[in-house]
């Protein structure tokens, strides 16, 4: 969850976008003080920040090619067919990929 994505038109995504879509909405407007005035703030959405910005992140595995210009950038791992709450759908088969690829991320660079 880097940008405002899920506030753009359903029916311009994919099935798989569209899963959680209800949900992702509303975790948005629970994390935001105000979704209005904040709609274009670079510290909720990352994928809205300046290079320069991002280049004051901390290490991190999202946000792929910018990061990875501003040199922020430790790892990438692509799952298709994965919603973002992947790991919380066991009934997906990517789901136990994804929860291995969480795994993995967590024992490489935080523990």
């Amino acid at each position: 969850m880097v940008d405002d994505y899920c506030f753009s038109s359903p029916e311009c995504m994919t099935i798989d976008e569209r899963f959680d879509l209800e949900a992702k909405r509303k975790l948005w407007k629970l994390i935001a003080a105000d979704m209005e005035t904040q709609k274009d703030d670079p510290l909720l959405f990352p994928g809205k920040a300046s290079d320069e910005l991002l280049e004051k992140f901390p290490p991190t595995i999202i946000l792929a090619n910018r990061l990875r210009r501003a040199g922020r950038l430790l790892e990438l791992i692509v799952i298709p067919g994965i919603p973002h709450t992947g790991t919380l759908h066991i009934d997906l088969k990517a789901s136990k990929m994804d929860l291995n690829a969480f795994k993995t991320a967590i024992n490489e660079y935080l523990i």
